[in-house]
């Protein structure tokens, strides 16, 4: 017992100046002393944030910047990163006509190439609808619910059995005129809030 203590202290003396080329040895021979290899929760995982723990997450940052850009979408799209994850915002203009909701043939092209990344990340991915304050009243969309809904519907569909996204990892969600991001007593307001949000959600640790 003192030989597995006097064993277990100095592995860990040694991991507190540990690097990342020199884990997987230290991490091996710890599970050695207790017999247990390969059992020990992984590093990077449980230790970095959002943006680098999963491989891959910066270059994903870095290609849909690029797409923005060599489309000319900078106006009607951009990338944050919010308490959700990360959150491409595309302005309806871009998606859908006015009042509508099913996809333009300009969506679909922008989704597609979204769409080649985006399948490529582990996390969920949710779908939200938004619109601006403004009563909406047609026979197919009664409220601006019923608006926000079919928009990120139909964006979904279009990510799922178009694109082939993992349908395991979608969802959808509206929010109507509830979570503005500009006020609605302008019009360049209002149209900053009726958009569809793709937000790569955080993995729960």
């Amino acid at each position: 017992m003192i030989t597995l203590l006097l064993g277990l202290f100095i592995i860990l003396y040694a991991i507190s100046s540990i690097d990342l080329q020199k884990y997987d040895s230290y991490t091996a021979a710890l599970g050695s002393v207790f017999g247990k290899e390969n059992e020990l929760t992984d590093f990077e995982d449980s230790n970095l944030g959002i943006t680098d723990r999963f491989n891959g997450m910066r270059t994903w940052k870095a290609t849909v910047n690029e797409l923005i850009e060599i489309n000319g979408l900078s106006d009607g799209v951009e990338l944050i990163e919010t308490d959700k994850g990360l959150t491409l915002r595309i302005m309806d203009k871009i998606l859908f006509n006015s009042g509508e909701a099913e996809l333009n043939e300009n969506a679909k092209v922008v989704l597609k190439q979204i769409a080649q990344v985006l399948s490529e990340l582990p996390n969920e991915i949710r779908i939200e609808g938004h619109s601006d304050n403004v009563p909406i009243s047609t026979p197919e969309y009664p409220t601006n619910w019923h608006l926000s809904v079919a928009r990120a519907t139909n964006t979904a569909h279009f990510l799922l059995n178009i694109e082939g996204i993992t349908p395991d990892k979608l969802s959808i969600a509206g929010f109507a005129a509830y979570e503005p991001i500009k006020p609605n007593d302008t019009e360049e307001g209002r149209a900053k809030n009726r958009r569809v949000d793709i937000v790569i959600l955080k993995q729960q640790q």
